[in-house]
């Protein structure tokens, strides 16, 4: 693993216990420039990853707990009329910070859920006519509950397609829950371990990672299956391709290497494609993302 990134992962790691996995494609996703929505019923950790991605990395950060009462103005900001001066003055909103956590996502109603897609694609926001630029870098790290729960609103098409990754944690391992137990009751401290200018140079080191042809049309194929095969109702969008080549070489990045092999894009693909690939129960987008990878050759 990359000496870079290997202190964050073990950090994280002994908070949320045995989802290294899980960590570290959530560190992929992050260091890539995506936003990454993690997804699973409550109680298994999603918001305690969340959080220890945000201290870790240092950044200015904001916990927005969505509910079905939330307004755009809420995470947006709102102007308010100033007597003194008679004019209007806008007030920020939590979504000009870093990194925005936006806890149970689908919990709000979908214009709420919409006044973040802007904020995802462009990395700014229209109000009242005006543009106001979001601060740099800019993270969405989301969690949501599965449909079935009650009180959910499904996030449309459009929005999935913004994050770069979706990631699921389970349920714990017995030795992972039983260590859980046997853990100190006292909340482990997190240190902030790559900074703003750390951070900015890790992405400069990922965008030269090399790829080879032979990978890229590895990548092509795999999208191309979805545009071909009946058996995928929703095909993955040229977006999807970039996140592929984007997730692939920032995963070859943690793993220590400056090229990318066929088997970094099997390592983050079900987390780059299952929610874009949208199967009417999660069990089915991972057997969707399985059949992709068996059925396409990475050697062509």
């Amino acid at each position: 693993m990359n000496p870079a990134v290997k202190p964050l992962v073990e950090q994280i790691d002994r908070v949320l216990l045995g989802k290294q996995h899980q960590i570290k494609l959530s560190l992929c996703c992050l260091m890539a420039g995506g936003h990454l929505l993690i997804e699973d019923v409550p109680g298994v950790g999603k918001t305690t990853l969340a959080n220890s991605l945000a201290h870790g990395f240092g950044l200015t950060y904001q916990r927005v707990q969505f509910t079905s009462d939330m307004l755009p103005a809420d995470l947006l900001g709102v102007s308010i009329f100033n007597q003194d001066n008679h004019e209007f003055s806008f007030h920020k909103g939590p979504i000009f910070s870093q990194v925005v956590l936006g806890d149970e996502i689908n919990r709000a109603s979908p214009k709420t859920q919409s006044a973040l897609l802007e904020a995802m694609a462009e990395g700014q926001v229209s109000i009242d006519g005006d543009t106001y630029t979001l601060p740099q870098p800019f993270f969405v790290i989301a969690t949501q509950n599965p449909l079935e729960h009650s009180g959910t609103f499904e996030l449309p098409d459009s929005q999935l397609d913004r994050f770069l990754m979706r990631v699921t944690l389970g349920y714990p391992s017995v030795d992972a829950e039983k260590a859980m137990l046997l853990q100190s009751t006292q909340t482990l401290a997190l240190q902030q371990l790559i900074n703003g200018d750390e951070l900015l140079a890790i992405k400069q080191e990922i965008e030269q990672v090399k790829v080879a042809d032979a990978v890229i049309d590895y990548i092509l194929r795999i999208v191309g299956k979805t545009r071909s095969d009946s058996n995928y109702a929703h095909p993955l969008s040229p977006r999807a391709t970039r996140s592929l080549l984007a997730a692939s070489k920032s995963w070859a990045f943690i793993e220590g290497r400056d090229y990318v092999l066929p088997e970094d894009v099997q390592a983050i693909l079900p987390a780059v494609c299952e929610h874009r690939l949208r199967g009417s129960s999660q069990t089915q987008a991972q057997s969707l993302s399985e059949q992709l990878l068996h059925s396409v050759d990475p050697l062509g």
